[in-house]
């Protein structure tokens, strides 16, 4: 990690609500006058998982316990209203599918069936019906799995036993997603300058991103900034350097006044924000012969950087589908630098890859560098720019593509930080190996629909990906690697 001062104001984590997950449990009541021990164990159970959901980083709406189709549907509209990210179904015994199909009809929202039997076998020779009745939770499974295919609602349950660790590593999976689809479903993005001259792949319909993600698009232009880095006051540009001063090492090629320009730019940046209620930005200006526009976009990434630390991804080039993706890898807590493939190394079998400009602070294996830029290459303009290397360790890429048809996909790629020489250019570059011949890697990787950049994240999270492409009701893509290190 960065030895950035999280205690800072200026670097005070962002956050919109919590995840919020629905929770109710259920068995069949005509068993309990049947088998009067066995409602409490099943509510012993619920609780141990009442507690388990309480012990996450979300909010969680308890609808309780439900015997019979009436409770289901009292529970199913305080779950309707509560306005849940995910809704978890407990089957602590067997129940009839009548019960649970209202709960993910009214709601529409996403539901988890999960199915945890008390241990991880029953006492054979102790056991009697009762007793085993509470083992039977797995028993309704394919019956709501049916009907939920009939009614055309997405089927995803996790079976096992209550203390699994396992199981609990898949339900937890599946919070981490629906905190990623929270996350995107309440954004607002904002969208300030103009399109990159010529990068077709980066242009997005803006209302396909409302209507496949629920986020809105806030259009700013780049006098939206001005006005208010004309409002920064010099006390406040000192602060701004003393900042940065202890966030990154100063390399000796930054020159003082584009420092203090960079500096000025990134306080009127968090006005900005403020003011708009902005989650992310993805922003370009091309500019002219060093006019003023010009100028605020070059002064735009020592900003830019400190607010995507802070979980709020701000790039260059008018990415808005990487900036989501960024949006999405912070929500998993995996960080999420800009990135794009730079060049490949035969020798070693890896692809290097980064980006100029923004980068996540938080996964740096080192202390970021400013490096002063005399030039930006393929950009106007000049000033400090932002250097490291991500993480050495797993990581995982992590863009958003579309499809011929407008669609969004999601696409991952699992490979590994190794340490090597880097270029020292102002530019954030890590070294990933995939397994395999890093030409083939891109071969595959640039086959699945993925634009120019992505968003390179710490650990390896695509099956969080995957979990939440199911959530969000869009594609999900992944590059692998077979055993004879040839990409899948």
């Amino acid at each position: 990690m960065s030895t950035a001062n999280p205690l800072h104001p200026a670097l005070v984590p962002f956050e919109r609500r919590k995840t919020r997950i629905g929770l109710v449990s259920g068995g069949l009541g005509t068993y309990w006058p049947q088998f009067p021990d066995l409602l409490p164990q099943l509510k012993l159970s619920a609780a141990y998982i009442t507690d388990r959901f309480n012990a996450l980083d979300a909010e969680v709406v308890d609808a309780g316990f439900v015997s019979d189709a009436p409770e289901s549907l009292v529970a199913a509209e305080k779950l309707r209203v509560a306005d849940c990210d995910l809704i978890v179904m407990f089957l602590s015994t067997y129940l009839t599918s009548s019960m649970v199909l209202p709960i993910a009809q009214r709601s529409k929202t996403p539901v988890l069936v999960i199915d945890l039997q008390p241990t991880e076998a029953m006492d054979h020779a102790n056991f009697d019906t009762g007793k085993w009745l509470a083992y039977c939770g797995q028993c309704p499974v394919p019956e709501v799995a049916n009907v939920f295919r009939r009614a055309g609602i997405p089927f995803r349950s996790v079976s096992g036993y209550l203390k699994q660790e396992s199981a609990w590593l898949r339900i937890e999976r599946w919070v981490h997603a629906a905190g990623v689809k929270a996350r995107l479903s309440n954004a607002r993005h904002g969208l300030m300058g103009h399109l990159y001259p010529g990068m077709l792949d980066v242009s997005t319909d803006l209302t396909t991103v409302s209507t496949t993600f629920g986020s809105h698009i806030e259009i700013l232009e780049f006098d939206d900034l001005r006005v208010r880095v004309d409002e920064v006051t010099d006390a406040q540009v000192a602060d701004r350097m003393a900042l940065a001063r202890e966030v990154f090492t100063l390399d000796d090629s930054v020159n003082d006044d584009d420092f203090a320009w960079g500096a000025k730019v990134s306080v009127g940046l968090d006005r900005l924000v403020e003011d708009f209620d902005l989650d992310s930005l993805a922003y370009y200006h091309r500019g002219l012969g060093g006019e003023l526009h010009e100028r605020l976009g070059a002064g735009m990434i020592l900003g830019a950087s400190l607010l995507t630390a802070r979980g709020l991804p701000a790039v260059g080039e008018y990415e808005l589908r990487t900036s989501i993706a960024m949006l999405a890898s912070h929500a998993l807590g995996a960080g999420g630098s800009f990135t794009e493939i730079q060049a490949l190394n035969f020798f070693d079998n890896v692809v290097e890859m980064g980006h100029d400009g923004p980068a996540h602070l938080a996964i740096s294996s080192r202390d970021p560098l400013l490096r002063g830029l005399g030039v930006y290459h393929g950009k106007r303009g000049y000033g400090v720019s932002v250097e490291f290397d991500v993480n050495h360790g797993p990581v995982t890429l992590f863009g958003v593509g579309q499809d011929p048809g407008g669609e969004y996909v999601f696409v991952a790629s699992e490979g590994t930080v190794v340490p090597g020489p880097l270029l020292a250019i102002g530019n954030t570059t890590s070294r990933v190996d995939f397994g395999c011949d890093p030409g083939e890697w891109v071969d595959a990787w640039s086959a699945t629909g993925t634009d120019h950049h992505w968003a390179l994240a710490v650990g390896h999270r695509a099956a969080d990906f995957r979990a939440a492409a199911s959530l969000l009701g869009i594609e999900f893509r992944q590059v692998t690697v077979n055993t004879e290190g040839t990409p899948l």
